[in-house]
This record gives C-alpha cells, sequence and structure tokens, in this order.
C-alpha cells in the first residue's frame, strides 16, 4: 500500500472503501437519499413530537397545575363539579399559606384561583367557566398567550382588583356578539351552596391560543371572586410555580407533608395528557425504526448489486492476498459510509426545517379545526431544534443501516477467487 498505509491496516481497507463508494456516483447518491429522507423524517417528527409535548406541559403547568397545585381532598374528589365549597385548608387564610409554602426551598411563586361554573341569562352562550386569579401578578409570572409570547389581550384591558369587571376570550366574544362595554347577567354557587347573581362589565378580550379558553372562560380578578363566592380568606386552590420544573417532585412531597392529609397536592407530571405522551413516546421511536429499516433496505439491494457487479474485483483481493475478514471489512466501511453521509444529509436538512418552525409555528387549529380542543395544547406548535435531537437521528440512521447491510457484506467473503476470476 502506498501513502504510508499498511498492507492489510484498517486505515488502508476504509480508503479503499472510500473511494469505491464514488466509482458509480449515481448509485451512491441513491442510497445517500434513501438514508438521508429516512433520517430527515426522524429529526422533524422528533422535533414536532417535542413541540407537541412542551406545549402540553406548559398548558397543563400554566393554566391548571403549576408545577404543583393544592386543593383539598374533598374538593379532589368532586372535581369535576368544581365546587367552592371546600376550600384549601377548611378556608384558611391562603395568605398565610402561601406564606408558610414559600418557606420551602425551589418554590418561586404561590398564586390563589377559583375555578366555577357560570350560567349566563341573557346571552347566546348559555353555560361557561368563571377563573379568578390575581391577574397582574399572573400575567407578570407567565405568557398567557403560548403562541406570541405574551400576555393574550387583544382588545381593551385587564379587570382591575376588586371591581365587577371581566374579560372574556375571543371565541366567545365572536359567539355570543359581546363586546367591550356590555355587561352579562350571570349565576352561580357560592361557598354557603346559595345562587349569586352577577352583571360585571366586559373591560377585555384576549386571545391564549387555547381554544378551550378562548370559547368557555371569563376572567375575573380573584378578590372580587373570593368575595363574591363568600370564600372568606380562603381559596379554591392554590397554584404553586418553582424555580426549576425538575424541582417539582421535591416541592409536591414537602408541601404535602406541611398541609397533611387533608389536601391533596398534586405535581405537573401527573396530569393525564403529560402521562400519556410520556407512554406513547416508545411507539414514536419504533415507528423512526421502522422509517430506517425500510431505507436501510435499498442500502442491503446496492451492496448486493456491487458484489455480483465486482465479483471478479473480490477475486482480484483475494489473489492478491487479502482474507475474507479483510474483503468483508471493505464492504462493510463503504456501507456505513454511505449511511453515514446519507443520515448528514438529512440531518442538515431535518435541522434547517426544525430551525425554521421553532421560530414560525405551525398552525395545527387552522388545519384541523377544533379536533384537538380537549387537549391541554395551544392551537400553535413550536417544532423544537436542539442538536440532541440531531444526534440521535444521524447516530441512528448510521447504526440502523450498517447493521442491516452487514449481511450483505459477509457474502462477498464466501466468494472463492479462483471461481470469481473464471467469470
Amino acid at each position: 500500500m502506498s501513502d504510508g498505509y499498511k498492507h492489510g491496516s484498517t486505515a488502508a481497507l476504509i480508503k479503499i472503501a472510500y473511494r469505491n463508494i464514488w466509482r458509480n456516483r449515481r448509485r451512491s447518491l441513491f442510497c445517500f437519499a434513501a438514508v438521508g429522507i429516512a433520517v430527515f423524517f426522524i429529526v422533524a417528527y422528533s422535533s414536532m413530537i417535542e413541540g407537541m409535548v412542551r406545549s402540553i406541559n406548559d398548558t397543563v403547568q400554566i393554566y391548571e397545575l403549576g408545577h404543583a397545585r393544592v386543593v383539598s381532598r374533598t374538593f379532589e374528589e368532586e372535581r369535576e363539579r368544581l365546587p367552592v365549597q371546600f376550600p384549601v385548608a377548611d378556608g384558611k387564610s391562603w395568605t398565610e399559606l402561601a406564606a408558610s409554602i414559600k418557606t420551602v426551598p425551589g418554590v418561586r411563586h404561590v398564586f390563589p384561583r377559583i375555578t366555577t361554573f357560570a350560567s349566563l341569562q341573557e346571552s347566546t352562550i348559555k353555560h361557561a367557566t368563571l377563573w379568578g386569579i390575581n391577574i397582574a401578578e399572573e400575567m407578570a409570572a407567565n405568557n398567557f398567550n403560548l403562541t406570541n409570547r405574551d400576555d393574550g389581550l387583544i382588545a381593551g384591558r385587564w379587570p382591575e382588583g376588586g371591581s365587577n369587571e371581566i374579560a372574556i376570550g375571543r371565541v366567545f366574544a365572536h359567539r355570543s356578539g359581546l363586546g367591550i362595554g356590555d355587561e352579562i347577567l350571570m349565576r352561580t354557587t357560592s361557598a354557603q351552596f346559595s345562587d349569586r347573581f352577577w352583571s360585571p362589565e366586559i373591560t377585555g378580550i384576549f386571545n391564549f391560543d387555547y381554544i378551550l379558553f378562548d370559547e368557555r372562560y371569563i376572567i375575573a380578578d380573584f378578590q372580587r371572586l373570593q368575595s363574591l363566592l363568600a370564600l372568606g380568606e380562603g381559596t379554591q386552590s392554590l397554584v404553586i410555580f418553582a424555580e426549576d420544573e425538575r424541582q417539582s417532585a421535591f416541592i409536591t412531597a414537602s408541601v404535602q407533608n406541611l398541609l397533611g392529609e387533608d389536601n391533596i397536592v398534586t405535581e405537573w407530571s401527573d396530569n393525564y395528557w403529560v402521562a400519556i405522551m410520556r407512554m406513547i413516546w416508545p411507539v414514536y421511536t419504533v415507528m423512526f425504526l421502522a422509517f430506517l429499516i425500510v431505507a436501510s433496505f435499498l442500502i442491503i439491494n446496492t451492496v448486493v448489486m456491487i458484489i455480483h457487479e465486482r465479483i471478479k474485483e473480490i477475486g482480484m483481493m483475494g489473489c492478491l492476498g487479502m482474507t475474507r475478514g479483510e474483503i468483508v471489512k471493505v464492504f462493510f466501511f463503504e456501507s456505513i459510509f454511505m449511511a453515514a453521509f446519507g443520515a448528514l444529509a438529512g440531518v442538515i436538512i431535518g435541522g434547517t426545517v426544525a430551525a425554521i418552525f421553532s421560530q414560525h409555528p405551525i398552525r395545527i387549529g387552522d388545519v384541523y379545526g377544533n379536533t384537538f380542543a380537549e387537549m391541554p395544547m395551544s392551537q400553535s406548535i413550536f417544532m423544537v431544534f436542539n442538536f440532541t435531537i440531531l444526534l440521535r437521528a444521524w447516530i441512528m440512521g448510521v447504526v440502523v443501516a450498517s447493521i442491516f447491510t452487514l449481511i450483505p457484506s459477509l457474502k462477498s467473503a464466501f466468494v472463492e477467487p479462483v471461481e470469481a476470476l473464471r467469470r
């Protein structure tokens, strides 16, 4: 061997294999394309699925559970009715409870919330959900519009503290024909099981890009709703936000010990949809492998054709002293090169697509309408771009394609040199 390569060395065999893949460029490009397309789909789908998972996680944390949520045990048992008759810690002052919870390491915010049903008396929409929050503080802590990364207000202003004012979603406003300055007469049930009638003024219209809230929710100031529903100083629930979501489990356990068994502390990762996405992730992994296996068959066929086309060359290799193992290595290295270059092309194209759509969301709401309305997910999905996805896809492409081409590579070792030279 020339160029300083020792005869029979792995480096020499790699160099031979690399040169061989360019001897028939068209055939090699077909192999690159097959693996590249498979890896492209792996990157694209992985980025989109991780974007969906992140959207669900963000929605559950911001709108439902925070990183942990505290409710009374009785409320948890009847949560589908959203009762306000069972406040946290038997109606103890929420500010005192929040102060004690904030002593737990890692807690960033503790917010009180009230969520209850309301019947609308003079509206085309007859039922809605009242959501009482500390508006200014919660809007400062989180971006409620998950697409635009802002508070979601598109008209008017948010209700002021303690006032008879509300904000409604854009879809709610459109369907009901209501706007800024209109009043809504509604009936709800207080903590004393009595009917309460309320006629607040609409001061704002919001668009959270989360269809459940945009269609059904009415936002009111927490203190005003707390007073209306006769909750005293108590609250229906407390939502806890952590400095780091990885501290959620520790905070959940600590707060549970702090408040005792009469209250239930739920970690955000226990949400039904979060658990579902975590469970089906292996299914997507199997689908990705199926893409690669199908693409690998093209490389298998190509390697088999190469062996048949180069049968005399294989015989010559044997006559010149190359062992069966070295011949196998040459063809196997060719397969690895084809898989590696194809996977790299797929990673580059897929990564470019993921990077673009990580800044410009995919509007699934425009495509599927309200199909996903019951899922806690924004109507816009941002793909996730990170190097872990790209590296994982490239490794999967190379490893799977190389393994599936090992069998035809072994076939080259069983070609007898004398018989090969006769053909």
